[in-house]
């Protein structure tokens, strides 16, 4: 009898309803804090760079968000993403254990990216946004949120670590294609970037510097966003098609998992597998063992220090306490700096 090695699902099955772990959480995530007068940030201090759609998804402890149609037809296009059995690498590693990786480059953009580029696209059009800006070091969000943009008739701008930008042409090449607008940051379009560049002409650009300049433009626009493709509570919900397929796809294959690896690095990727296994064991199911890989050039989980950063600024700060999040500390803190001209690197 022929072992299976593929596990597929028909587009049916897709789920219809982004899971929501701050639902299953012991006790709540303590708010993210306003680095300026440390209380927590309500709806008003994001509206400028997110719909509120986004902003009510970002603070929900509903344990279900459904997911809106549109969304789910553009979906069919790549999901249920194939789960594969490693029987070769079980026999090269001559292990008991029986592997199993969930494949996410069957998207358009070759990444699980597009699960929260589509969501947020989409959102956004919802609001009658015409412009999005983002920032990308390797390529692979910018790449994602191009297709969703094309998609939804949003303008895309998408700054783009300069060292990347030069290395990786055919990145560039895939966003401009889907019609974004790829700038190499830092640049000269941006009062941020224009002062990265006046004191270092030749500078390679950092993603601290590209989400500046995309903020900064956002910020500074009525009719424009700002879209993030990891860190944030909705950008983490949304991924988590990706367990809830697996853990379907696992009862075909009538396993459940022992162990699940992923890589983190914003912990988009992570929380898409893990979460929803994660929940199920929290309301009472199965215990997993859950790894988190990260790479050892920049370990922030195992070695670094338990605090958050100004992420448009590349600066530490003392202001956010524990449990706040990157991203509205990164934000909040730019709106502030820039408002008082005192944007600095």
């Amino acid at each position: 009898m022929t072992e299976s090695i593929k596990y597929t699902l028909d587009e049916s099955r897709i789920p219809k309803h982004w899971y929501n772990l701050a639902a299953d959480l012991p006790k709540p995530v303590p708010p993210v804090l306003h680095p300026g007068t440390l209380k927590p940030l309500g709806p008003d201090d994001l509206a400028p760079l997110f719909p509120m759609s986004l902003i009510m998804q970002e603070v929900s402890t509903e344990r279900e968000i459904e997911i809106p149609e549109p969304v789910r037809d553009v979906y069919r296009q790549w999901r249920v993403t194939p789960l594969y059995r490693a029987r070769r690498l079980e026999k090269a590693l001559q292990t008991p254990a029986r592997i199993y990786y969930k494949y996410e480059g069957v998207s358009p953009a070759g990444s699980h990216k597009p699960n929260t580029a589509v969501a947020q696209a989409f959102y956004n059009q919802q609001a009658g946004v015409k412009k999005i800006t983002t920032e990308t070091g390797a390529g692979q969000w910018g790449s994602s949120l191009a297709f969703a943009g094309a998609l939804f008739g949003i303008d895309i701008q998408v700054f783009m670590v300069r060292v990347s930008y030069n290395q990786k042409p055919y990145r560039r090449a895939l966003m401009e294609t889907y019609g974004a607008r790829c700038i190499a940051s830092p640049s000269n379009e941006t009062q941020y970037g224009r002062s990265v560049l006046e004191k270092t002409p030749q500078s390679n650009g950092s993603l601290g510097i590209a989400i500046s300049e995309a903020v900064e433009v956002a910020a500074t626009h009525d009719d424009t966003k700002y879209a993030l493709g990891s860190v944030l509570n909705h950008v983490l919900l949304h991924q988590t098609v990706i367990g809830q397929e697996a853990m379907a796809q696992l009862e075909v294959a009538g396993d459940y998992p022992d162990i699940i690896i992923g890589c983190t690095g914003g912990g988009s990727n992570f929380s898409g597998i893990v979460f929803p296994f994660l929940g199920a064991q929290l309301r009472g199911g199965a215990k997993v063992r859950i790894i988190a890989i990260e790479p050892s050039a920049c370990p922030s989980l195992t070695r670094g220090r338990y605090a958050y950063d100004f992420g448009d600024t590349g600066r530490m700060t003392p202001s956010c306490r524990r449990g706040s999040t990157p991203a509205g500390c990164a934000t909040t803190a730019w709106r502030r700096s820039y408002r008082t001209s005192r944007i600095s690197d």
